[in-house]
């Protein structure tokens, strides 16, 4: 790998993981708001990480 492509895949690993960080805090703010709506809010949650997550290793591997 050349020097742009480690900063172009660090570049989608960090922002990946900003992604689903921030998802987590989220959807922590929302259980802690309305409890009884745990149950969605984790699966809704668990869906979009696993979307980003694709999506981040879809890039690293066009990168």
């Amino acid at each position: 790998m050349e020097i742009p492509e480690i900063v172009g895949a660090g570049l989608i690993v960090i922002g990946a993981g900003l992604g689903i960080g921030r998802i987590g805090g989220q959807a922590m703010e929302a259980i802690a708001r309305q409890p009884e709506a745990s149950g969605k809010i984790q699966t809704a949650m668990l869906i979009a990480a696993a979307l980003i997550e694709g999506i981040g290793f879809a890039a690293l591997f066009a990168a």
